[in-house]
């Protein structure tokens, strides 16, 4: 896709999508379930079932609403979710009838309203990113936002229950901010967003990703239970979960979380609660795709141990590595090339940029 910078649209994009009655997108949500009970202990993760369909190359966000899946691919001249069943069959697909830049997630509102995150930003160049919302009543609204620190690349998506969304940032060092709207969002408008949190993250170890130690502080999905009762966030390696108190997500992530350490996958970015909100379902870009089942122990974080969050800790071996402000620069270079490269791609496999809205 086209990594040049994107001006603010200012056509007020609200329309029909179709098929309305095969995918339906699960918008008439059968009311919140209750919390799971905590089990003694937590089973291992578990495949629960392989993403073949090449619509899903790059699957890049995922919400399990109950009788189905729905999952958009990351990149491309347009937006689409697709509904899965069980098996990780698609059964539908709906192309929303804008036009996207990078969108990363995908989350769904207590009121059955369907969000999309277009917030990715590789070379960090747009002036804005946007929020697509696809309504029981059938409208599609887009919302275009602005940071108040200029351009940031954002892959995570938090819902509250209030309806509130927050975007949380994918940062080299691990410091992700979290946005949410500082007024009523506008229809084919520009809202500013306000930064009200940072959430740390630091080198856990886990394997897994395309970036090498890297991954462990990049944050690539968000989600929330559907009986709200926690949100999560989830690097290339590891799964982050915090208790949500009413819609205050900025103080949930404050608390300290609960870690999971994710299956090795290629690329993952994206994280669900289950219907049932007993587990997490993450997956990722690559075909076929494993959808793993990853049981999230309901219990109150510990304070962590101190732990090495910079980057020249990435290029350290058994502590022989090279000196952390060299390997600080190295590690912090070979990050920025990746997403340079990553950038370059997309851009090849756009034929050319989206049409205005």
């Amino acid at each position: 896709m086209p990594e040049q910078a994107v001006p603010p649209r200012s056509a007020v994009a609200r329309s029909r999508w179709a098929p309305a009655g095969a995918l339906g997108l699960a918008l008439a949500l059968v009311p919140a379930l209750p919390a799971a009970a905590t089990a003694e202990e937590t089973a291992a993760p578990s495949v629960r079932c392989q993403v073949t369909d090449p619509r899903l190359t790059e699957l890049s966000g995922l919400v399990d609403v109950g009788d189905r899946m729905l999952a958009i691919p990351d990149g491309g001249d347009q937006v689409t979710v697709a509904a899965l069943d069980g098996a990780c069959r698609v059964t539908d697909v709906t192309a929303v009838p804008l036009d996207p830049y990078d969108p990363e997630d995908l989350g769904v509102g207590a009121d059955g309203t369907v969000w999309l995150a277009d917030t990715g930003d590789n070379n960090a160049t747009r002036a804005t990113v946007a929020l697509i919302a696809l309504r029981p009543g059938g409208t599609t609204s887009l919302y275009r936002l602005s940071y108040p620190d200029g351009p940031h690349d954002a892959e995570a998506l938090l819902v509250a229950p209030d309806g509130t969304p927050y975007v949380v940032t994918k940062e080299v060092l691990g410091a992700s901010h979290v946005y949410r709207p500082a007024a009523p969002l506008v229809d084919g408008g520009t809202v500013a967003l306000a930064d009200v949190g940072t959430v740390t993250f630091t080198l856990t170890g886990t394997p897994g990703g395309p970036v090498g130690r890297a991954g462990q502080l990049l944050v690539t999905g968000g989600a929330v239970a559907r009986d709200g009762s926690r949100i999560a966030l989830r690097t290339y390696t590891d799964a982050y979960v915090w208790p949500l108190a009413g819609s205050d997500v900025p103080g949930a992530l404050a608390a300290d979380p609960v870690r999971v350490a994710l299956p090795p996958s290629p690329q993952g970015e994206a994280v669900s609660f289950t219907a049932d909100g007993a587990a997490l379902l993450v997956a990722g870009e690559g075909l076929p795709g494993d959808v793993t089942l990853v049981p999230v122990p309901a219990v109150t974080a510990e304070p962590s141990a101190a732990a090495d969050p910079s980057l020249s800790a990435l290029l350290e071996d058994d502590g022989s590595g090279p000196s952390p402000v060299t390997a600080g620069i190295v590690a912090a270079a070979v990050a920025t090339v990746f997403v340079w490269i990553a950038g370059r791609i997309r851009r090849r496999r756009a034929a050319s940029p989206p049409p205005a809205a």
